[in-house]
Protein backbone atom coordinates (compact mmCIF):
# COMPACT_ATOMS: atom_id res chain seq x y z
CA UNK A 1 0.00 0.00 0.00
CA UNK A 2 3.09 2.66 1.00
CA UNK A 3 3.70 1.89 -2.97
CA UNK A 4 1.23 4.54 -4.01
CA UNK A 5 3.18 7.44 -2.26
CA UNK A 6 6.12 8.89 -2.41
CA UNK A 7 9.28 8.91 -0.31
CA UNK A 8 8.52 12.76 -0.10
CA UNK A 9 4.93 11.83 1.47
CA UNK A 10 5.75 9.23 3.29
CA UNK A 11 9.25 11.16 5.25
CA UNK A 12 6.82 14.05 5.77
CA UNK A 13 3.95 12.19 7.20
CA UNK A 14 6.42 10.88 9.72
CA UNK A 15 8.21 14.08 10.50
CA UNK A 16 4.81 15.72 11.05
CA UNK A 17 3.93 12.66 12.88
CA UNK A 18 6.65 12.92 15.41
CA UNK A 19 6.51 16.77 15.60
CA UNK A 20 3.52 16.74 16.44
CA UNK A 21 3.47 13.81 19.70
CA UNK A 22 6.41 16.42 20.82
CA UNK A 23 4.04 19.30 20.78
CA UNK A 24 1.53 17.92 22.18
CA UNK A 25 3.51 16.18 24.67
CA UNK A 26 5.35 19.28 25.50
CA UNK A 27 2.20 21.73 25.93
CA UNK A 28 -0.13 18.67 27.63
CA UNK A 29 1.78 16.17 29.44
CA UNK A 30 5.36 16.91 30.74
CA UNK A 31 7.88 19.27 28.85
CA UNK A 32 10.92 18.16 30.66
CA UNK A 33 10.44 14.53 29.60
CA UNK A 34 9.62 14.67 26.07
CA UNK A 35 12.75 17.24 25.42
CA UNK A 36 14.93 14.34 26.14
CA UNK A 37 13.28 12.62 23.01
CA UNK A 38 15.04 15.88 20.87
CA UNK A 39 18.26 13.85 19.83
CA UNK A 40 16.64 11.17 18.66
CA UNK A 41 13.91 13.44 16.57
CA UNK A 42 16.84 14.94 15.27
CA UNK A 43 18.55 11.70 14.09
CA UNK A 44 15.27 10.81 12.71
CA UNK A 45 14.76 14.00 10.47
CA UNK A 46 18.29 13.82 8.89
CA UNK A 47 17.68 10.05 8.02
CA UNK A 48 14.53 11.19 6.66
CA UNK A 49 16.37 13.85 4.53
CA UNK A 50 19.03 11.13 3.51
CA UNK A 51 16.62 8.66 2.66
CA UNK A 52 14.15 11.43 0.33
CA UNK A 53 17.44 12.54 -1.68
CA UNK A 54 17.29 12.01 -5.04
CA UNK A 55 21.05 10.81 -5.51
CA UNK A 56 23.50 10.44 -2.84
CA UNK A 57 26.49 10.70 -4.90
CA UNK A 58 30.04 12.02 -2.66
CA UNK A 59 29.52 15.42 -3.15
CA UNK A 60 25.78 14.90 -1.08
CA UNK A 61 27.84 13.18 1.45
CA UNK A 62 30.87 15.58 1.90
CA UNK A 63 27.93 18.42 2.29
CA UNK A 64 26.43 15.95 5.30
CA UNK A 65 30.47 15.21 6.27
CA UNK A 66 31.51 18.85 6.50
CA UNK A 67 28.28 20.60 7.72
CA UNK A 68 28.55 17.89 11.15
CA UNK A 69 32.25 18.64 11.49
CA UNK A 70 31.75 22.36 11.01
CA UNK A 71 29.23 22.39 12.91
CA UNK A 72 30.93 20.44 15.87
CA UNK A 73 33.77 22.29 15.73
CA UNK A 74 32.34 25.74 16.00
CA UNK A 75 29.90 24.68 18.52
CA UNK A 76 32.96 23.66 20.42
CA UNK A 77 34.86 26.89 20.02
CA UNK A 78 31.72 28.70 21.79
CA UNK A 79 30.97 27.05 24.85
CA UNK A 80 34.80 25.97 25.74
CA UNK A 81 36.27 29.24 24.90
CA UNK A 82 32.90 31.31 25.05
CA UNK A 83 33.81 32.74 21.35
CA UNK A 84 31.99 33.09 18.53
CA UNK A 85 28.38 32.66 20.05
CA UNK A 86 28.59 34.28 23.48
CA UNK A 87 28.41 32.50 26.55
CA UNK A 88 26.76 29.74 26.83
CA UNK A 89 26.50 25.67 27.56
CA UNK A 90 24.52 22.83 26.85
CA UNK A 91 22.17 20.82 28.80
CA UNK A 92 21.30 17.36 29.49
CA UNK A 93 18.01 17.50 27.13
CA UNK A 94 20.80 17.45 24.07
CA UNK A 95 21.86 14.21 24.81
CA UNK A 96 25.29 12.62 24.87
CA UNK A 97 28.58 15.50 25.04
CA UNK A 98 31.98 15.04 24.04
CA UNK A 99 34.11 18.19 25.17
CA UNK A 100 30.66 19.84 26.48
CA UNK A 101 29.35 19.46 23.07
CA UNK A 102 26.14 17.20 22.65
CA UNK A 103 27.43 14.73 19.87
CA UNK A 104 23.96 15.19 17.72
CA UNK A 105 24.79 19.02 17.45
CA UNK A 106 26.30 18.69 14.07
CA UNK A 107 23.48 16.66 13.16
CA UNK A 108 21.17 19.99 13.81
CA UNK A 109 23.60 21.86 11.86
CA UNK A 110 23.19 19.55 8.50
CA UNK A 111 19.67 19.26 8.63
CA UNK A 112 19.81 23.98 8.71
CA UNK A 113 21.93 23.87 6.28
CA UNK A 114 20.19 21.24 3.83
CA UNK A 115 16.89 22.71 4.50
CA UNK A 116 17.39 26.30 4.30
CA UNK A 117 19.60 25.47 0.85
CA UNK A 118 17.45 23.70 -0.29
CA UNK A 119 14.70 25.77 0.68
CA UNK A 120 15.74 28.98 -1.41
CA UNK A 121 16.93 26.75 -4.78
CA UNK A 122 13.01 25.89 -4.61
CA UNK A 123 12.07 29.51 -4.19
CA UNK A 124 14.99 30.36 -7.31
CA UNK A 125 13.31 27.82 -9.42
CA UNK A 126 9.88 29.01 -8.96
CA UNK A 127 11.10 32.57 -9.50
CA UNK A 128 13.62 31.42 -12.38
CA UNK A 129 10.22 30.02 -14.77
CA UNK A 130 8.70 33.06 -14.51
CA UNK A 131 11.41 34.91 -16.02
CA UNK A 132 11.97 36.11 -19.71
CA UNK A 133 13.55 34.05 -22.09
CA UNK A 134 16.18 37.15 -22.17
CA UNK A 135 16.51 37.43 -18.49
CA UNK A 136 17.53 33.27 -17.94
CA UNK A 137 21.22 34.45 -18.70
CA UNK A 138 21.74 36.36 -15.59
CA UNK A 139 19.80 34.28 -13.59
CA UNK A 140 22.74 31.58 -12.35
CA UNK A 141 24.80 34.89 -10.87
CA UNK A 142 21.69 36.09 -9.11
CA UNK A 143 21.59 32.18 -7.95
CA UNK A 144 24.70 32.04 -6.90
CA UNK A 145 24.75 34.82 -4.08
CA UNK A 146 20.90 34.60 -3.26
CA UNK A 147 21.62 30.96 -2.10
CA UNK A 148 24.33 31.69 0.01
CA UNK A 149 22.98 34.76 1.14
CA UNK A 150 19.53 34.23 1.71
CA UNK A 151 20.36 30.62 2.86
CA UNK A 152 22.44 32.31 5.46
CA UNK A 153 19.53 34.84 6.72
CA UNK A 154 16.90 32.03 6.82
CA UNK A 155 19.19 30.00 8.70
CA UNK A 156 19.75 32.99 11.19
CA UNK A 157 15.86 33.78 11.12
CA UNK A 158 15.07 29.93 12.92
CA UNK A 159 17.43 30.22 14.82
CA UNK A 160 15.77 33.88 16.50
CA UNK A 161 12.72 32.09 16.46
CA UNK A 162 14.17 28.30 17.92
CA UNK A 163 16.41 30.09 20.84
CA UNK A 164 13.94 30.87 23.67
CA UNK A 165 12.03 27.91 23.15
CA UNK A 166 15.57 25.84 23.45
CA UNK A 167 16.04 27.81 26.49
CA UNK A 168 12.72 26.94 28.04
CA UNK A 169 13.25 23.47 27.02
CA UNK A 170 16.95 22.85 29.04
CA UNK A 171 18.43 22.47 25.66
CA UNK A 172 21.14 25.02 26.67
CA UNK A 173 21.26 27.91 28.82
CA UNK A 174 23.02 31.72 28.46
CA UNK A 175 25.35 32.19 30.96
CA UNK A 176 25.57 35.68 32.42
CA UNK A 177 22.06 37.57 32.54
CA UNK A 178 20.74 35.08 30.06
CA UNK A 179 20.00 37.01 27.63
CA UNK A 180 20.78 35.97 23.77
CA UNK A 181 23.84 37.97 22.87
CA UNK A 182 23.61 39.84 19.13
CA UNK A 183 27.69 37.70 18.64
CA UNK A 184 25.08 34.87 18.07
CA UNK A 185 23.07 35.64 15.16
CA UNK A 186 26.11 37.71 13.77
CA UNK A 187 28.23 34.15 14.10
CA UNK A 188 24.85 32.01 13.14
CA UNK A 189 24.82 34.33 9.78
CA UNK A 190 28.52 33.87 9.24
CA UNK A 191 29.01 30.33 9.51
CA UNK A 192 25.96 29.62 7.62
CA UNK A 193 27.00 31.50 5.04
CA UNK A 194 30.15 29.67 4.51
CA UNK A 195 28.23 26.49 4.67
CA UNK A 196 25.76 27.48 2.06
CA UNK A 197 28.85 28.33 -0.28
CA UNK A 198 29.50 25.08 0.18
CA UNK A 199 26.28 24.12 -0.42
CA UNK A 200 26.27 25.73 -3.76
CA UNK A 201 29.70 25.15 -4.94
CA UNK A 202 29.27 21.20 -4.45
CA UNK A 203 27.20 19.17 -7.30
CA UNK A 204 24.44 16.79 -5.73
CA UNK A 205 20.88 17.44 -6.69
CA UNK A 206 19.19 20.21 -4.58
CA UNK A 207 15.81 19.32 -5.33
CA UNK A 208 14.02 17.93 -2.14
CA UNK A 209 10.24 18.67 -1.54
CA UNK A 210 11.05 17.09 1.88
CA UNK A 211 13.48 19.03 2.84
CA UNK A 212 11.22 22.20 2.28
CA UNK A 213 8.05 20.33 4.32
CA UNK A 214 10.42 19.84 7.25
CA UNK A 215 11.32 23.23 7.12
CA UNK A 216 8.01 24.50 7.62
CA UNK A 217 7.25 21.64 10.38
CA UNK A 218 9.90 22.61 12.47
CA UNK A 219 9.49 26.41 12.10
CA UNK A 220 5.60 25.65 13.10
CA UNK A 221 6.77 23.58 15.99
CA UNK A 222 8.77 26.02 17.21
CA UNK A 223 6.77 28.82 16.47
CA UNK A 224 3.36 27.49 18.22
CA UNK A 225 6.07 26.79 21.19
CA UNK A 226 6.88 30.56 20.99
CA UNK A 227 3.60 31.75 21.38
CA UNK A 228 1.68 29.47 23.79
CA UNK A 229 4.71 28.78 26.32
Amino acid sequence: MLQQFSKQQIATAIALLFHCIGLGGILLYDAALFALLTPMNLLLSAGLLIYTQSERNKHFFLFVLICYIVGFGVEYIGVNYQLLFGEYRYLPAMGLQVGNVPLVIGVNWFIMMYCCGVTIQHFLNFMWNKLKEEDQPQRNNVGFFAIIIDGALLATFFDWVMEPIAVKLGYWQWLGDGSIPMLNYLSWFGVSALLMLLFRLLSFPKQNQFAVNLLLIQFMFFLILRTVL
